[in-house]
């Protein structure tokens, strides 16, 4: 099966990320938006970010648009916009489809490995949270409604592992 380290995705400002180079570090991956009733947990994942950072932890940010439309910028508008308002130090990359035909290949395999309420594979809203093993597997699936704090027992005993 493959891992979370066999994808590679392009960045914000452009130019392709491979995520291999992550390996060995826990990773938490999320659909984001920046006109979202969820959009203020950037702060929240930014916390996460600056907390345990340092210790193994990398944030990556995946703004996405099929969701009411809520992430309707461009790469520089997306940047600015957490910049600003959230501070966003983690690293972002570029707006991606997470469900349907042109779902991003990390999102496909995320989804297989992870399925949501009644074990649908589909993302239901922006924030999902798929929280990632060191050795590239995913932990965990969290809905838009879990805030990035209530993630950091689960964190913590990854880290550890």
């Amino acid at each position: 099966m493959a891992s979370v380290y066999d994808f590679a995705a392009e960045s914000l400002s452009g130019g392709k990320v491979e995520l291999g180079q992550y390996r060995g570090r826990v990773l938490l991956i999320v659909n984001t938006a920046s006109q979202c009733g969820f959009t203020p947990q950037y702060q929240g994942l930014e916390n996460l970010h600056r907390d345990y950072g340092g210790r193994g932890l990398a944030v990556l940010g995946f703004p996405c648009n099929q969701f009411g439309r809520q992430e309707p910028g461009d790469a520089a508008a997306i940047g600015a916009f957490c910049e600003k308002n959230y501070g966003v130090s983690f690293p972002m990359f570029a707006k991606v489809d997470v469900n349907g035909g042109h779902a991003h290949p990390l999102y496909v395999q995320l989804k297989r490995q992870a399925r949501g309420i009644f074990r649908t594979q589909s993302i239901k809203w922006n924030f999902t949270k798929f929280l990632v093993k060191k050795d590239g597997s995913v932990y965990r699936r969290y809905g838009p409604r879990t805030a990035p704090e209530a993630l950091r027992a689960d964190i913590e005993k990854l880290l550890a592992e």
